[in-house]
């Protein structure tokens, strides 16, 4: 990608902007490693997915975080382009990753009976990877028709990803403690409230979006964005855990469910 030039406060936003993205990814990390242990059996899966995806992130932001600091030299007050390109393409790395994972949380957190969370699992992993891998070509695409071409055919997963979120679930959660269904409501919310910045973002570049002020915006906002789909996620689903062992009046202690019964 070609980089504008840069003052030193639009260099520096998006450099500390990366370097906390790092930061929540680890502490987050920690927290969701650590609260594994004060949850009971059946939920620790959802947890041990929340620490994977956070740890992925973390990771690839720091990957990021050096790309963006070789791809720019100071010179008389102004960040211009070294030479080294920078590597966002880190992005869609993770997000194949971690995409999956953060739809397999929220099955993963509401225990249901094995056939049932099998099911859903594959199907919103599979559209989940689907989501993010047809989005890259068009994110690479040089043309307008091939970027509006495997821009729409994304949004098809997103689309089905949404229906089983709110019309397949929805009998699932009618049967849950009333501070379970409040906050798998919000959960849902936050989900696709980060998520929808991306197709802002990609269709930007469509719309004659350019230069130092988009470069900026656009590296704030996927950071912001992810700490919130990722961190504040994960909080998310460690208190959705927490409002389920209260309704059920289980403790960390809870053994698991032998082998042959149904969660």
């Amino acid at each position: 990608m070609n980089l504008p030039d840069l003052t030193f406060g639009q260099y520096q936003l998006v450099y500390n902007m990366l370097s906390l993205a790092i930061a929540a990814m680890l502490g987050s990390f920690i927290f969701f490693v650590v609260g594994r242990n004060l949850l009971a059996y059946k939920f620790r899966p959802a947890m041990i997915m929340a620490s994977l995806v956070v740890g992925i992130a973390g990771y690839h932001y720091w990957r990021i975080f050096n790309s963006w600091s070789d791809a720019y030299t100071l010179i008389e007050g102004t960040y211009v382009a070294s030479g080294v390109p920078f590597n966002d393409a880190y992005r869609y790395v993770d997000w194949l990753l971690t995409v999956p994972l953060l739809v397999a949380e929220l099955v993963a957190v509401l225990t249901l009976a094995k056939k049932q969370r099998v099911s859903l699992t594959a199907r919103l992993v599979v559209a989940s990877s689907l989501m993010v891998a047809l989005g890259y070509p068009g994110e690479l695409a040089a043309e307008q028709g091939t970027r509006i071409l495997f821009g729409a055919l994304s949004c098809i997963p997103f689309a089905y990803i949404l229906s089983i979120l709110w019309r397949e679930l929805s009998d699932t959660i009618a049967d849950q403690a009333p501070e379970v269904q409040y906050l798998i409501g919000k959960t849902r919310m936050l989900l696709v409230a980060t998520w929808l910045f991306y197709p802002v973002a990609f269709v930007m570049p469509l719309t004659g979006f350019s230069g130092a002020s988009t470069t900026v915006g656009l590296q704030v906002g996927y950071s912001l964005a992810d700490i919130a789909a990722k961190c504040a996620y994960g909080l998310m689903i460690y208190s959705i855990a927490r409002a389920k062992m209260e309704a059920e009046n289980l403790s960390a202690e809870a053994l698991p469910v032998p082998v042959g019964q149904v969660a």
